[in-house]
């Protein structure tokens, strides 16, 4: 019967060190990562706190206010042949010299021309076309109804409270802001799991980490597909 292999002490004590360093090498890079992502998730908390602190007391008891936004209408003539579609419409009111319209298009709202009752009479309604163009700090809305030689634009400036909170929303932004924003949620996203990792690292009771770490995922897809 052969005697079980006598592992020598002075191996087994280099192998624990490169273990142990490899540890604190792999905890020391993982607390840098933490580190620098909680500051990038810091700066961004920051702005989208106070923005949704003034969002979430708009009214009463704080009552912050927005101010008021500044407002403009003019009429504007339409061309000849007039735009037959909501799409011509908008690329028309695009090629208008002087309008400056925000560069996101908001929802259009059309209405087919259809009969109406007024008083004991019925008469026919013509096509009415809606539309928005929008952005933090203003937005211009277009209204025509087909068939009158005018339509009518209003322009609403809004105060910078407005504006800060429309950024806050993404309103009127373009998918390089949306992009910009998905970082503060993949930094939100990562600072929980290299705070998970950390927890495990520095504490015996990893089974506890593992629990929370799944828990919180399993919890964030729920949530998601919700």
């Amino acid at each position: 019967m052969s005697s079980p292999e006598i592992l020598d002490p002075v191996v087994a004590t280099h192998e624990e060190r490169r273990k142990r360093s490899r540890r604190a090498t792999f905890i020391k890079w993982l607390r840098k990562v933490h580190g620098w992502v909680g500051l990038w998730g810091a700066a961004l908390g920051l702005l989208f706190g106070t923005t949704g602190f003034v969002l979430n007391h708009r009214g009463q008891p704080l009552h912050v206010s927005s101010g008021a936004p500044q407002v403009e209408t003019m009429q504007l003539k339409m061309p000849n042949p007039a735009p037959r579609t909501p799409r011509e419409f908008t690329q028309w009111l695009r090629t208008q010299s002087g309008l400056d319209l925000p560069g996101k298009m908001g929802r259009a709202q059309t209405e087919p021309a259809r009969p109406v009752a007024w008083g004991d009479h019925e008469t026919m309604q013509p096509a009415h076309w809606q539309l928005r163009f929008v952005s933090p700090h203003e937005n211009v809305a277009a209204e025509y109804w087909v068939g009158n030689d005018y339509a009518t634009l209003r322009r609403t400036s809004n105060s910078l409270l407005t504006t800060v909170m429309n950024l806050h929303k993404g309103v009127g932004m373009s998918i390089g802001w949306v992009l910009f924003i998905d970082t503060f949620a993949g930094a939100l996203i990562l600072l929980s799991l290299t705070g998970v990792l950390l927890w495990t690292e520095l504490n015996r009771r990893k089974t506890v980490g593992a629990l929370l770490l799944i828990g919180s995922i399993v919890v964030a897809v729920c949530v998601g597909l919700a």
